[in-house]
């Protein structure tokens, strides 16, 4: 489905991504591992049209969208689940998901996903007008998910879902990706909880100082030695 090919991505004279290749599979989850810094923001903005890339190709579904405008690569099918949340604080929760729902290939289905994300995050449904600002941080994290899943995104790349949140909030939350992706959703997964995504994820590459330096099965990954000392103190 995405296809990453020697990616070259500049933040002023520092490199952000140095050679990066990649793949992600229809239908899988693919974890994104690295220390902060290693460049995984940088590739999801990247590919999100938010960045300009200094050399590589993106392919989604065999179209070069390298250095795309973002709203172009929304309406493609890409989703993203920013870093921090980032819901509009002052417009209502109902508002929110109405700004997920403008894109030209969401508005035939904007009852339809309504629903869906209100029956995957019932709290929204009662919390519908009040300021999304007002939420809980676990409360925003479900907004910010159920906005992109408005757009009826193909693939969503989630940044950093269970960051500042209490562990039965995070629970929840990669139980909905988990079962977001078994419903046919494509997901990238960058999270702080390594062990969590490399047991969720299909595959995964771990990512240093802005270079793919392992990649392979979750599982293989979460066994091999050198990612246990790095990341899970092992």
């Amino acid at each position: 489905m995405l296809k990453v090919e020697h990616l070259d991505v500049f933040h002023g004279d520092a490199q952000a991504l140095d050679d990066v290749c990649l793949e992600i599979a229809e239908g899988a989850i693919v974890a994104i591992v690295g220390a902060n810094g290693a460049g995984k923001t940088s590739l999801i903005r990247t590919i999100a049209g938010m960045h300009r890339p200094a050399r590589g190709r993106i392919e989604f579904r065999g179209t070069d969208i390298g250095g795309w405008e973002s709203h172009r690569v929304c309406n493609l099918g890409i989703g993203q689940v920013a870093e921090g949340r980032q819901v509009f604080p002052t417009l209502s929760v109902a508002e929110n998901l109405d700004v997920g729902a403008m894109l030209p290939r969401a508005q035939a289905g904007r009852a339809k996903n309504l629903e869906r994300v209100l029956a995957l995050f019932p709290v929204l449904a009662e919390r519908a007008g009040q300021a999304a600002g007002t939420l809980s941080g676990g409360e925003q994290q479900m907004l910010a998910i159920g906005r992109c899943l408005m757009g009826a995104p193909e693939l969503v790349m989630f940044d950093e879902p269970s960051l500042g949140l209490a562990p039965a909030i995070v629970q929840i939350l990669l139980r909905t990706i988990r079962d977001l992706n078994r419903e046919g959703l494509t997901c990238m997964l960058v999270e702080q909880n390594v062990a969590v995504s490399l047991k969720l994820a299909a595959k995964a590459y771990v990512l240093e100082n802005g270079r793919v330096t392992l990649s392979g099965a979750g599982a293989e990954l979460l066994a091999d030695d050198r990612v246990r000392q790095a990341y899970l103190g092992m």
